[in-house]
């Protein structure tokens, strides 16, 4: 049997570790360290991270260091439970060598691309935001580079043009929980080896930030809707309409099930039309379909009843 030390916070990573927690006969969750509980809300009352609150309600031990670098008294009570292998999922901190040597087995990660594609923070993001069609998982022995280490197992997921980020994530999380418990299995058998990555196929996924959310209507409308689907929940797409910003929360590709008369394409770029019951915006090659906004301190909306609250005018355009 087993002992693993769980690494990972956000909801993302519960997934893994209830499917461990399941598994007694093959292993046994000695401790999980997931990032401090954070303030939340208009309150900013403390949050524990939903990896504690799973570890807790099983009476597993956790350990939650601001960085496990600069606490070597944690590292050291982990050290003592004498785990075989440690399990990463969205822990959200950069590992160093007395961590990473820890156990026999080492540190193994579920990363959410397929590796060497997408390294980085925020794979599941930008593989929409790409408009790739397919992604998937990798497990992976964790080094000290950057989702560098040798990859284990890989499972394909397919993306479909309506998937937001938070869609996929939950995909990913449950194929993620699957591949992990089969790469221990293997592992213990020794019937599964690890690859080198090609670094010259490499690509990345950097942290996502503001910078990223507004909209230039220049771009063509599928490109515009895999940013919106991309940057949901955070940090969202926003233009500019009166001179105040707005959330663009959902969209959908043009296409002819949209009873409308085609707008003249010499039109502005972010003109904004009615279409029977469809709010249409014209892009760089053509037509996008706005489904729901959120208009600057006030609750997300069905575009069509944002238009007839602000009274829209024949003409008007996002900024």
């Amino acid at each position: 049997m087993l002992r693993i030390i769980y690494l990972g916070t956000p909801q993302f990573a519960v997934p893994t570790l209830e499917a461990l927690i399941q598994a007694p006969d093959d292993f046994t969750v000695v401790a999980a360290v997931c990032q401090p509980d954070r303030p939340k809300g208009r309150g900013n009352k403390l949050e524990e991270p939903p990896v504690k609150q799973t570890a807790l309600a099983h009476n597993i031990p956790v350990f939650q260091p601001v960085s496990l670098a600069k606490s070597p008294e944690i590292v050291e009570a982990m050290a003592t439970l004498k785990p075989d292998v440690l399990v990463m999922v969205a822990f959200g901190q950069i590992l160093k060598a007395p961590v990473l040597q820890m156990a026999p087995m080492g540190v193994i990660n579920v990363h959410g691309s397929l590796l060497p594609q997408l390294r980085g923070a925020a794979p599941i993001n930008w593989s929409i935001i790409n408009g790739d069609t397919v992604t998937g998982v990798t497990t992976m022995q964790t080094e000290a580079g950057l989702d560098t280490g040798p990859m284990l197992l890989k499972a394909e997921i397919p993306i479909d043009d309506e998937m937001t980020a938070v869609d996929l994530a939950q995909t990913m999380s449950h194929v993620g929980a699957e591949l992990l418990v089969k790469t221990l299995r293997l592992m213990v058998k020794g019937e599964v080896k690890a690859q080198p990555q090609d670094d010259s196929q490499a690509t990345f996924a950097p942290r996502l930030g503001k910078e990223l959310s507004p909209i230039d209507w220049q771009k063509s409308a599928a490109s515009i809707h895999n940013q919106v689907r991309g940057l949901t929940p955070w940090p969202a797409t926003t233009t500019q309409f009166r001179g105040q910003e707005l959330k663009i929360v959902k969209t959908r590709l043009h296409g002819p099930e949209v009873n409308q008369k085609t707008p003249q394409e010499s039109a502005k770029v972010g003109t904004i039309y009615r279409s029977g019951q469809d709010i249409l915006v014209r892009c760089g090659d053509g037509l996008l379909q706005i489904l729901e906004v959120q208009p600057l301190s006030r609750a997300k909306q069905d575009a069509k009843n944002w238009t007839n609250g602000v009274r829209l005018l024949d003409g008007e355009c996002f900024e």
